[in-house]
């Protein structure tokens, strides 16, 4: 049976990316609206209530209301790739491969939170530390980032791209989030298994896709014994068994001149590296990947194949 599905913000930056990944299919028949009647409440309500599942890519408020609208309604499924519903209880986190059970978690689930791109990387890193005891309690995480600029949506893109704009931007890279209190911190906590919130500082680049994830780490205060080997260990374990995932081998990395945030853009995987010398005191975890593939639109469409997969 064909599924019927509805992405609610389909014009969107990632709407527009996710019906690119399944404009070829014919397992699903996407359900659509025209963008001059995308504010149209009624029609909106009537397609939601039409699909077997419904991708939000909506503001925060928006995904709220179009979750309202499905009062008395028991069979809509829903993705929700905004902030809305991410440290929810009631919700699954669709990131499958940050835990054995997680896979299942999300094929069963009727509500599904799709992850941000900046906590994809960094959960991807913390939590299977975290889950093998290497990581310890109090540990001070922080989360170095930088995004291709398209995560910021419709206006960056031509803020960035068009500069006869008045609030043109200008710089190649630049910071932002500056008050440590970025919307992202709550999800990577929670997820990442922390028991207190890491200090995230993202940033953006002057180019379209691509993201680098870094979580820098001191040896000697985690659990002891720890190496570079027995990190990268960690991880091998904890990703295998599935082929979205790739921890580099640490010989490869060891041989890495540079990382460029743009190798997996147009991609749907994520790769992590585990940086450092041999017997030295620190490591840099790094994770990379297209923020509108696993970080945003790529995760969507998985999140989707394993809930019709049910």
């Amino acid at each position: 049976m064909t599924a019927k599905i509805f992405i609610d913000g389909e014009h969107g930056t990632t709407g527009l990316q996710i019906r690119t990944r399944m404009a070829d299919r014919r397992d699903v028949e996407l359900l659509s609206i025209p963008e001059a009647e995308r504010r149209n409440a009624a029609m909106r309500e009537d397609l939601l209530n039409s699909a077997d599942i419904a991708i939000l890519c909506l503001p925060d408020d928006a995904s709220r209301e179009a979750v309202s609208m499905l009062s008395g309604n028991n069979k809509v499924r829903i993705i929700d790739t905004s902030t809305a519903h991410r440290v929810a209880p009631d919700w699954a986190y669709g990131f499958a491969e940050m835990d054995k059970a997680q896979g299942e978690k999300i094929r069963s689930a009727r509500y599904v939170a799709n992850p941000g791109c900046y906590p994809t990387g960094a959960i991807g890193l913390i939590r299977p530390l975290r889950a093998a005891g290497i990581l310890p309690d109090g540990y001070p995480v922080s989360v170095n980032a930088v995004s291709g600029y398209t995560g910021g949506g419709k206006q960056m893109i031509a803020q960035m791209e068009d500069a006869s704009r008045e609030d043109a931007i200008s710089a190649n890279n630049f910071l932002y989030g500056l008050t440590l209190k970025h919307k992202h911190v709550p999800e990577m906590k929670i997820h990442g298994l922390l028991d207190r919130a890491p200090l995230f500082s993202p940033s953006v680049g002057r180019f379209p896709q691509g993201m680098i994830v870094q979580v820098p780490l001191f040896l000697e205060d985690l659990s002891d014994g720890t190496t570079i080997e027995s990190i990268h260990q960690a991880l091998v374990a904890h990703y295998t068994g599935q082929d979205i995932v790739t921890v580099v081998p640490l010989e490869e990395s060891a041989q890495a001149a540079r990382i460029d945030a743009e190798e997996l853009a147009g991609k749907d995987t994520m790769k992590l590296f585990v940086f450092g010398t041999p017997g030295g005191a620190h490591v840099n975890l790094v994770a990379l990947l297209d923020n509108l593939g696993k970080g945003a639109s790529g995760a969507a469409v998985q999140n989707m194949d394993l809930m019709l997969s049910a």
